[in-house]
């Protein structure tokens, strides 16, 4: 069966919500959780899957992702037919870049018709959750289904946002809306309804099929969720396979997150933070993979003036040091420094930022190689901060990669 399986993983979108951490970087690539990046998760559901065949279509600003699927990704053999390959664009059809998720996938075919597999099953690279793919795809079998779509319950407040589906009494899908602007609840529950989680597994030659229809179709927008599924739903069997009903290792928390905004970034971030947690990375039987680099153990020393180096209810990564500086309720990342007197609350610092004497940063999200200066402030008076820099709709001060500080 899995044997059979080709997951094919969308990591080329723009990530334009996400700004400034998107700037030079594609929103797979974000970091997240004090050491990985957001597309760590959907690989590691493939590896502990035991989905071998994996093909990344990246686009946007690739460079960062690439470089992080090398380094802590070549884990297969393909001497045994496994892999986790990157797909830039390579302007096969039409010489265009991807216009659109139905068309990434187009626009490589040929690896679809040379891969022999039985079952495409797609992926986004840039959401936070776990999954065993091979319960989805033996769901898929079992049911003789065309086309299968992980989906999982929403508020009907939130439900717009997402691609609302209706289903039978036996979660046979008969109606598909890209986002509607009046989505339908369940029929048992007024107050919720079934999002799709852009999790798809397709028979090959149906996909194909449908991939072909939908190019000739000079009206489509080339969009699996606007044009691809609600074509295929009138006429073929398609099937709901419900988030947190699979068997075996994984917790049925139904933990899923959209990290697209600042907000929700930031939001789920924190979260990890909770007394319990509601995604658990310390999960022994589903580990997130990652890479990580050589560094030394994170300490805490006192500063120059005596005072000790103190972090409270935080996550911090190797290479950090807290000379002197207090922590509290913060992410850092690789090689953080945070001296005497400093104040970090709040606040998820990226790899080798440095915040100086003095200094109090909260409420942030500071990009990589950022040295803050000594008495400066972060996220204290806001008005100040949005002069300077983005501020979220809830107030979250996010400070680009490499930002240079006047008179620094």
């Amino acid at each position: 069966m899995l044997d059979k399986t080709l997951a094919i993983i969308l990591a080329g979108g723009v990530g334009s919500r996400l700004q400034p951490l998107t700037n030079d970087r594609a929103k797979p690539a974000v970091p997240f959780g004090g050491k990985y990046r957001v597309i760590d998760f959907t690989l590691a559901n493939c590896l502990h899957s035991d989905i071998r065949r994996v093909l990344v279509l990246t686009q946007y600003k690739s460079h960062s992702l690439q470089k992080h699927l090398r380094d802590g990704w070549s884990i297969f053999n393909p001497e045994l037919g496994e892999y986790i390959t990157p797909v830039p664009p390579q302007m096969r059809v039409d010489g265009e870049w991807y216009s659109g998720t139905a068309n990434a996938i187009y626009q490589n075919l040929y690896m679809i018709e040379r891969s022999e597999a039985d079952w495409i099953l797609v992926l986004s690279g840039d959401h936070i959750y776990r999954m065993d793919y091979a319960e989805l795809v033996k769901s898929h079998i079992e049911r003789q289904a065309d086309v299968t779509i992980a989906c999982m319950e929403v508020l009907l407040s939130e439900a717009h946002a997402f691609g609302i589906m209706e289903v039978d009494s036996e979660s046979c899908i008969v109606s598909f809306a890209e986002k509607p602007e009046q989505p339908k609840s369940l029929p048992d529950d007024s107050d919720h309804a079934l999002a799709s989680m852009g999790i798809y597994v397709f028979n090959r030659q149906l996909l194909l099929d449908a991939l072909h229809r939908d190019h000739d179709n000079t009206d489509s927008s080339h969009d699996f969720g606007h044009d691809i599924l609600p074509s295929l739903i009138a006429s073929d069997n398609a099937c709901a396979y419900r988030f947190g009903c699979e068997s075996g290792r994984v917790s049925p928390d139904r933990y899923w997150r959209d990290v697209g905004t600042i907000d929700s970034y930031y939001e789920a971030s924190m979260s990890l933070l909770d007394p319990v947690p509601p995604l658990d990375l310390y999960q022994q039987d589903w580990t997130i993979r990652t890479y990580q680099g050589q560094t030394p153990p994170a300490r805490t020393v006192p500063g120059e003036s005596g005072n000790e180096g103190v972090f409270v209810n935080s996550i911090v990564a190797g290479g950090s040091i807290i000379a002197g500086g207090g922590v509290n309720r913060s992410i850092l990342f690789s090689g953080v420094q945070v001296h005497d007197d400093a104040i970090v609350e709040d606040a998820i610092l990226f790899n080798d930022v440095i915040i100086s004497e003095g200094a109090q940063v909260k409420h942030c999200i500071i990009d990589k190689d950022v040295l803050v200066p000594a008495g400066e402030t972060i996220g204290v008076d806001r008005e100040q901060d949005r002069q300077r820099f983005q501020v979220s709709d809830n107030g979250i001060v996010v400070i680009p990669k490499r930002y240079s500080f006047p008179g620094h």
